[in-house]
This record gives C-alpha cells, structure tokens and sequence, in this order.
C-alpha cells in the first residue's frame, strides 16, 4: 500500500517503480505528468513476482483504514521539500503506524524529493518527525530512505526493501 499527504510524490514514483520493475527496464527519462488522486490507484510491479501496489490518494486520509486489511508492507511518503506539511504527515504516520491490522506490517518512511534545492535532510525529518521515539513504540518494523522519484534517486533500494519485506528472493 502506498499512502502518505497530497503533493508528495506518490503517483511519480509509482509509475517510476513500474518501469524500473519491468521485465526490461527501461530508462527513467523525462518524469511523466501526474494529477492529483482521486481515490485509488492499483499499480502492478515485478519483483520478480507480480505485485500490485495500491495508492491511495491523501486526499482520503480519513477513509484510509478502510484498506488495511489488505496490506502486506506499506511506503509511506513525505514531501522532505515542504516544512508546511511536516506536522499533517506526522500526525498521519502516527495514525498509520497505530492501526491495529497494520501492527507487523513493515513500513518504509519514503522522504521525497530530495532533488529539490529546499528538501530536509534525513536528520532533519528524523528529527522532526521525531523518527527515534516512533521507531521505539511501534510495533513493525520501520526502514526510512531519501528518494527523488523525479530523478531516480534511491528507487532501486525501495524496489530491494519490497523484494526483502515481501520475502522475495533478489
């Protein structure tokens, strides 16, 4: 499941993920243009077994539980370029992370667009987000990485982490 506020990057990367999990990768190129979500999405990627990611838009924060019976590893994304929106997306990391059908879920914290000359660094999330005390009390495991999905950056170590939390041989 792919979730995480609006404007931060999900429907990019996903399609980013698609094309580096293609039985012939292709080059990432030029990034395609995105909408925003409305709803959902359901992406299929090859690691090497099909898996479909659903995404879900942040718009539906608030109809988000209503999926997680079905989740089996979750990317969470945050937008490292907009301070304005770090304290919305904690507030819903928290929520995500004390769902109870999400409580051996494995999470994978995507900080985003990295590319960007005004992103946070990973130290300066960690720390807003205050990453140590919710790694601390949560119950799943939770992995965190700077991505670009623009440029590419850190997408082969998403497509890993999946292959890894899905019990995927590499």
């Amino acid at each position: 499941m792919l979730l995480g506020a609006a404007g931060g990057g999900k429907s990019l990367l996903v399609r980013r993920l698609r094309q580096l999990s293609a039985e012939e990768p292709a080059e990432l190129g030029e990034p395609p243009a995105t909408l925003p979500t409305v709803g959902t999405n359901l992406t299929d990627l090859r690691l090497p077994r099909r898996v479909t990611v659903r995404e879900l838009g942040g718009c539906m924060g608030p109809i988000w539980p209503s999926y997680y019976s079905d989740c089996s590893a979750l990317l969470f994304v945050v937008d490292a370029s907009n301070p304005t929106q770090v304290s919305s997306s904690c507030i819903q990391l928290l929520s995500v992370l004390s769902a109870a059908p999400l409580a051996s879920v494995p999470v994978l914290v995507l900080f985003n667009k990295i590319d960007l000359p005004c992103y946070m660094s990973l130290v300066e999330m960690k720390s807003l987000f205050r990453m140590q005390d919710m790694v601390s009390c949560a119950t799943q495991p939770i992995t965190m990485l700077e991505i670009s999905a623009r440029d590419g950056t850190g997408l082969a170590e998403v497509l890993q982490w999946l292959r890894s939390a899905l019990r995927e041989p590499c």
